[in-house]
């Protein structure tokens, strides 16, 4: 059995934002691949779609969550509805459940160091300040599973826009920029959080539309090992 885990925040005010990459592309994947609707699942606390093999088919749905035991050939979406930060609450749930490993994982979430239009697959990773993922790694004991990590960043030649307008003249960057140092990182991490709650722009949905048939290629790859 596989399990393909995409993180994001329920509530329809966060559909399309930045930092529900995950649950953009867990749509994707059911779209593409003919995978059942998703049902709310109370055990798991999560919406989940589970399809019977042979990979690619139209399966019938166990979203009940009984059936622990089930063929090694099944398929299970998952969207924690636990809000992002306690996204391994439910991940460890259902890998309880199953009596699966982290090796029977695969996580799909958002990455502001990574430019948009680009994505990473890491394996046996940290979590870089992803909270959702931070929490599924402390819950599980382990980093060692698989993850997509889809950027959202800005660009390079965004950033170097952004650090051209933002910087004040040479002559008075020297005179500030020891006492302004920590309050910049403070400033960074509170536009960070403001940034991936935004929604995508029109532009950056298509540029995320235009990378997820390369990311769903990648998804076949690990559902059929």
């Amino acid at each position: 059995m596989k399990i393909i885990i995409g993180l994001g925040n329920p509530q329809i005010k966060y559909e399309f934002t930045r930092h529900n990459a995950g649950f953009f592309m867990l749509d994707k994947i059911q779209e593409k691949f003919n995978f059942p609707a998703f049902e709310f699942n109370k055990k798991f606390n999560s919406e989940i779609s589970l399809a019977s093999s042979p990979f690619g088919r139209g399966c019938r749905v166990l979203a009940t969550g009984e059936g622990a035991g089930v063929e090694d050939n099944k398929i299970l979406l998952i969207k924690p509805q636990t809000f992002m930060n306690l996204s391994g609450v439910s991940v460890k749930a259902i890998l309880d459940f199953y009596k699966l490993s982290p090796g029977d994982i695969i996580v799909i979430h958002d990455d502001i160091d990574i430019p948009l239009g680009k994505y990473k697959i890491a394996v046996d990773s940290s979590s870089a300040g992803h909270n959702g993922v931070q929490n599924i790694i402390d819950q599980l004991g382990t980093q060692k599973f698989r993850r997509i990590r889809i950027g959202i960043g800005k660009t390079p030649e965004e950033k170097e826009a952004c650090q051209i307008s933002a910087h004040p003249p040479r002559a008075r960057l020297d005179s500030t920029i020891k006492s302004k140092r920590v309050d910049e990182r403070s400033s960074s991490r509170v536009e960070a959080d403001s940034y991936v709650l935004e929604k995508f722009t029109s532009a950056e949905l298509k540029t995320i539309k235009k990378i997820s048939e390369d990311i769903l290629e990648e998804i076949r790859k690990f559902l059929i090992l």
